[in-house]
């Protein structure tokens, strides 16, 4: 047991618990979207624990620096589809829509930049924390209760305040890497695309 990774472990549990949120959500049964919720939760707390134990154990690996941030996005971007197709109106898709895109543009973002050395230009930082905590708490709270009750309210409330830290934070990190990626206008003939 001494060999075994468990912040590795948490993440892919993390992954695995995406199909069962979904399943459970389509349920035909008056709790399933609270059971939903509860599955959303607990892959929030192992995104901290796992982190923390990869800290404390000193556990750290390339491939859960690889998949952690991955098993994230999966399952917000899971669960903002479910929420998407189920509440079928702007007021939440345009949110859903500006949290995703920011996460594909930094994900590129932060590709680029490891390619380049350059990666710790942008790394996560506390309004990015912010932005997550905000949005986690959106998400479960949508997920999990009943639309047009006060904590789907308070929840979506959360969901356009975690939409407006998404585009400053994305701000922040373009911002930070601007002068690397030069003139958006510039012709550089070295890059192929």
């Amino acid at each position: 047991m001494r060999n075994v990774n468990w912040p590795n472990i948490l993440t892919i549990v993390r992954v695995a618990m995406i199909p069962f949120m979904v399943l459970v959500y389509y349920m035909p049964f008056k709790w399933s979207g609270l059971v939903a919720c509860i599955v959303f939760t607990i892959a929030c707390v192992t995104d901290w624990f796992d982190g923390y134990l990869a800290r404390k154990l000193d556990q750290s690996t390339p491939f859960g620096a690889f998949l952690d941030p991955v098993a994230d996005k999966l399952i917000v971007a899971t669960a903002l589809v479910l929420l998407c197709e189920t509440y079928a109106t702007p007021w939440l898709t345009i949110p859903a829509i500006i949290i995703l895109s920011r996460e594909i543009v930094i994900s590129a973002l932060r590709e680029w930049m490891a390619e380049i050395g350059k990666r710790a230009s942008v790394a996560v930082n506390v309004l990015g924390k912010m932005k997550t905590f905000m949005q986690m708490m959106a998400i479960g709270g949508l997920l999990g209760f009943e639309r047009g009750g006060v904590i789907a309210t308070l929840a979506h409330i959360l969901l356009y305040g975690s939409a407006v830290l998404t585009l400053w934070s994305m701000t922040q990190y373009l911002k930070a890497a601007m002068p690397l990626l030069g003139s958006p206008l510039a012709v550089n003939s070295k890059i192929s695309r």
